[in-house]
């Protein structure tokens, strides 16, 4: 296992399965130490740490989904047991990837989940990685998922702030394949009132696999999964075992 890519906050050798899950822009891999805590000992959790944050933070970003999943599933540790993809925001895009990429590489998922993000067949002008330090903040501020303190910390944002654009640049620039489609079960997790992704454009997933699909509404905003942990982990503990 590649410690720089995979954080393994809270081992479970003996959990009949493992997540891997992939952060939102800006996010690190500490963002899921509540849920990788949660879901112990019922799924062995690993947490991406991607290029240019915390410990990283001396690399360059990467703003290629394709190539963020190529680095994350060469740092994967070999494992038999069966993995499920949780990745939200711009982590589900990346999940996706990695899905379709496992798949070609012969070690498919046992399941996929996409959570807060639209499917990638639909369409959003957006273009928050062109706007300067202002309008970067203001959409964090939108979104709710940014303690006030950090924002209000110059110093401290100006340090995030180029990893914060890369990952907008990469989520703003991304192109799916058209057809993409992973051959594993497929759910979507979504809240009501996120203002990046709707009810039916988080459904537009649907058209990305072949396998099942299922589409999960929660209370709240676009960080839902900040007030729904344990919702969330019994979710991913119920999936791993179907």
């Amino acid at each position: 296992m590649d410690e720089r890519w995979i954080k393994h906050f809270h081992p479970a050798p003996d959990a009949p399965a493992r997540v891997v899950l992939l952060p939102h822009a800006g996010g690190a891999a500490s963002a899921y130490f509540k849920l990788s805590a949660a879901l112990h000992p019922g799924l062995d959790a690993y947490a991406v740490q991607y290029p240019g944050r915390q410990e990283r933070r001396h690399e360059p970003p990467l703003t290629d989904v394709r190539l963020l999943a190529a680095g994350i599933a060469d740092a994967l540790p070999d494992d038999e047991r069966p993995t499920l993809l949780f990745g939200h925001s711009m982590g589900a895009l990346i999940a996706f990837e990695l899905a379709l990429l496992l798949e070609r590489r012969g070690t498919p998922p046992h399941t996929l989940v996409a959570s807060g993000r639209r499917g990638p067949s639909t369409y959003r002008d957006e273009w928050v990685h062109r706007q300067d330090a202002a309008g970067v903040a203001a959409e964090l501020r939108r979104l709710s998922g940014t303690d006030p303190a950090f924002l209000q910390d110059p110093e401290l944002f100006e340090m995030v702030l180029p990893a914060l654009r890369a990952d907008y640049r990469t989520v703003e620039t991304y192109k799916c394949e058209a057809g993409a489609a992973v051959g594993c079960p497929l759910i979507v997790f979504v809240s009501d009132d996120d203002p990046k992704t709707t009810v039916e454009e988080a459904r537009a997933w649907k058209e990305n696999t072949t396998g099942d699909f299922d589409l999960r509404v929660f209370p709240g905003g676009h960080f839902y999964l900040d007030d729904q942990v344990a919702e969330v982990s019994d979710a991913l503990i119920a999936l791993s075992s179907r």
